[in-house]
């Protein structure tokens, strides 16, 4: 009889701390493998600040922490049940991987589960090959902070063959929200009111290569805004304009790498325009693209937790030099 194997991982990169857990022995079975996963998420009205969303994270970790004990508890697991525990290791704000590294090596030390600190950005794209069974897609990971095309070089090894030269596209968006006084997180409420025209407006567009700029466009808003400009069609108009910048250099990458898969990944991946010039963008190339659940795409404990399976012959008992790395990409190693 094979013996149970159980993951925990802890993601808290940013605004959210989640706890997943996945039946490794059930890995073939993609989203069945993962039999409980739950977060909480910072939100306000002022966008990123490392502070508060610090002492959220404190505040609130330890009721995703119970939910998961209990869980475990009804189980017949336990956390001492566990054969592993993952965190997101980085990269991400120094105040928020504090946390997932706090609560990850107390668990370990308390429980003597072997531990190990995991790439954030890694967990994104496994977790989707893992959900969609890709063989190797080309990536395009599209968060607050990050816009990068990536995929799996001639050696194996993560590459980035394009991104952002200023700011990553869930950040424009975030932020042209709060200028215009929405809520945040601003990505649905811009796709809402973005549906309610189809009058363009042109906007900067700044491809170089296989890389974009995007600090031009939140300018021009900034001073469209001021104008008094319709802004559901400077919503309509940032969307298209970003996203078919996001196409044209993601078909580049494509035609590069001669990927034959497209995957997005990252919490704007939620954007059902984004997906839909996905697709078509993908027809022309006669390549094929899938989705998977937003609940995976965006940040949570889940994809630690697969990641951090991934990883396991670099699990270890001692928790020691397991600090946060707030500024690796894809190509470093932890």
């Amino acid at each position: 009889m094979k013996k149970k194997e159980f993951v925990l991982g802890i993601e808290c990169t940013a605004h959210t701390f989640g706890i997943g857990i996945i039946d490794i022995l059930k890995k073939e079975e993609g989203e069945k493998a993962i039999i409980f996963n739950k977060k909480n998420q910072f939100k306000n009205d002022v966008g990123m600040d490392p502070r508060k969303i610090q002492e959220f994270h404190i505040q609130n970790f330890d009721k995703i922490l119970r939910e998961a004990k209990e869980f475990l508890d009804e189980k017949k697991i336990g956390f001492e049940g566990l054969s592993l525990i993952s965190f997101s290791q980085g990269p991400g704000l120094g105040n928020s991987l504090k946390i997932a590294g706090l609560v990850a090596k107390t668990l370990s030390l308390k429980y003597k589960i072997p531990i190990v600190g995991i790439n954030h950005i890694k967990a994104h794209l496994e977790i989707g090959k893992m959900l969609t069974k890709f063989h190797d897609p080309l990536f395009l990971y599209v968060s607050g902070v990050n816009t990068q095309i990536i995929a799996k070089d001639e050696f194996g090894k993560y590459k980035i063959y394009g991104e952002t030269e200023d700011i990553g596209l869930g950040n424009l968006i975030d932020s042209f929200a709060r200028l215009a006084g929405l809520d945040f997180p601003g990505g649905p409420i811009i796709e809402k009111l973005a549906k309610k025209t189809k009058h363009y407006i042109e906007m900067p567009y700044n491809v170089k290569g296989m890389n974009i700029s995007l600090a031009g466009i939140f300018s021009f808003l900034k001073q469209q805004l001021k104008k008094g400009v319709n802004i559901e069609e400077l919503s309509y108009s940032l969307q298209e304009t970003t996203f078919a910048e996001l196409m044209e250099i993601a078909e580049r990458a494509m035609a590069y790498t001669n990927k034959k898969e497209f995957l997005i990944v990252g919490g704007v991946a939620a954007n059902k325009r984004l997906e839909e010039m996905a697709k078509e963008m993908c027809k022309i190339r006669n390549s094929e693209y899938k989705s998977f659940p937003m609940e995976y795409a965006m940040d949570n404990g889940a994809m630690i937790a697969w990641e951090g399976y991934l990883n396991k012959d670099k699990a270890k008992l001692n928790v020691e030099n397991l600090k946060p790395e707030n500024y690796i990409n894809i190509e470093s190693e932890i």
